[in-house]
């Protein structure tokens, strides 16, 4: 039988459903249970804090970028290794794209059929609090909200109010405990969310401490007694995105650290091996791989050390002059222009093997999903190829536009533009590509 699944969601982002999860996750692999984790939507960051938790990758879902079969392919993997598996949402439950919410939480509640467990922040409430689950649990007939864990909690005597409340307001969803409130469960954040797991030298402390404050409180037995199998079933092996080659190295390092579990799996099932090295340690890319992959991160923060590397900018030239593919993805993309100028202003030498320069020293926002369509032949497909993916920086490009790589759109519909640039076997755009259409 399939691993069974819950959904760990709430109302609004910035409720505390991330720590949760984390602190579920440690909870039930302390307690030697074979837990894995998805994480619904394009985020990077939550995945690598739920790996570091569980001890096991934790791949996206994401019901608007993903074909069926990509999230049936992609469940099948995270089930074979796991015994219970938790997902945390994005955002609020029911929140996703404009009023209709495609692409939401709820969605892919709907998909699988993983019953819902609640994280409800009733700081500065009471019985307000239960007004919100009943809201919460109505709203879609085809969604099932079975659990309500309070969080933030002022005492017992704000607990059990609230609890009391809950269960006269929706009798049907199990109260599972209370977590208190705590400055101590709060990580440090930057402007693309949560500082990288990688960079926290106390994660382990972190972690354990988390699950440790939810222990007494939360009924782990009840929650997982919750969980049920999905209703996806796999038809096929992963394939979201073609391999880039055979041998394709794989930056990864602070400074490029956004890749898809889910992207890299597909790529071993085709065949291809994947070797990675650090432009942050100016190591180069292994000399045999006939293509290069550069994933986003923040190279914006390692400008000045990118720049004094010379193996690895080295090496992509040659890479790039032999014919081997180069490809890049948002801070990868940035990484193979001409130059990356960071907030102050500073410039900074980058590969130089696509017509590009980027700068941070005038900040704009680029936010939201994406759907786009190869313009010229490339390892991605050919041209009419279509893929969905999503776009989240902070960085203005400028410089000569090159040939273009994609036509693109909103997930609204609405016209975009070209994005991304190519020359020869070198090409990447700001877009994180999820799934083929």
């Amino acid at each position: 039988m399939n691993a069974p699944g819950l959904i760990v969601a709430a109302a609004a982002s910035g409720t505390g459903k991330t720590t949760l999860t984390l602190a579920l996750l440690r909870l039930l692999a302390r307690a030697g249970r074979r837990v894995a984790s998805a994480k619904t939507g394009p985020d990077y960051i939550d995945p690598a804090f739920h790996a570091a938790a569980s001890g096991r990758a934790s791949f996206n879902l994401d019901p608007w970028a993903m074909r069926r079969e990509t999230l049936a392919a992609t469940l099948a993997l995270i089930e074979a290794e796991a015994e219970l598996i938790l997902c945390e949402g994005v955002m609020g439950l029911f929140d996703g794209i404009g009023a209709s919410g495609e692409g939401s939480t709820a969605d892919l509640a709907a998909l699988t059929g993983w019953p819902v467990v609640i994280v409800l922040d009733v700081q500065g409430q009471a019985a307000t609090a239960a007004a919100v689950l009943s809201g919460l649990a109505r709203h879609r007939r085809d969604v099932s909200i079975a659990g309500v864990i309070l969080n933030r909690v002022g005492s017992p005597a704000h607990a059990e109010t609230v609890a009391e409340a809950c269960r006269r307001a929706a009798p049907e969803i199990a109260v599972l405990g209370a977590v208190a409130r705590s400055v101590e469960l709060k990580r440090p954040e930057r402007h693309l969310g949560l500082v990288q797991a990688r960079e926290h030298a106390d994660l382990a402390v972190f972690l354990d401490r988390a699950a440790t404050a939810i222990e007494s409180g939360v009924d782990l037995a009840a929650l997982v007694g919750l969980a049920k199998p999905s209703g996806l079933k796999a038809s096929g092996s992963l394939a979201a995105l073609p391999p880039l080659g055979q041998r394709i190295a794989v930056a990864d390092d602070l400074a490029f650290a956004f890749t898809y579990p889910g992207v890299l799996a597909g790529w071993r099932a085709a065949g291809a091996e994947i070797a990675s090295f650090s432009p942050l340690a100016d190591e180069a890319p292994d000399a045999t791989a006939d293509a290069v992959f550069l994933p986003g991160g923040y190279p914006e923060l390692h400008a000045g050390r990118l720049a004094a590397g010379r193996r690895w900018k080295q090496a992509l030239a040659d890479a790039a002059a032999r014919g081997a593919v180069v490809y890049g993805e948002c801070g990868g993309y940035m990484a193979l222009g001409q130059g990356l100028v960071d907030a102050s202003g500073t410039r900074h030498a980058m590969a130089g093997v696509l017509p590009l320069e980027t700068s941070f020293a005038e900040r704009k926002l680029h936010l939201g999903y994406r759907e786009v369509t190869c313009a010229a032949p490339t390892p991605l497909g050919a041209a009419g190829v279509r893929y969905r993916g999503h776009e989240f920086h902070y960085a203005r490009e400028t410089g000569d536009e090159g040939v273009s790589l994609f036509r693109a759109q909103d997930a609204h519909g609405r016209d975009l533009g070209s994005a991304g640039r190519r020359n020869s076997s070198v090409f990447g755009s700001f877009l994180h590509l999820i799934d083929r259409r």
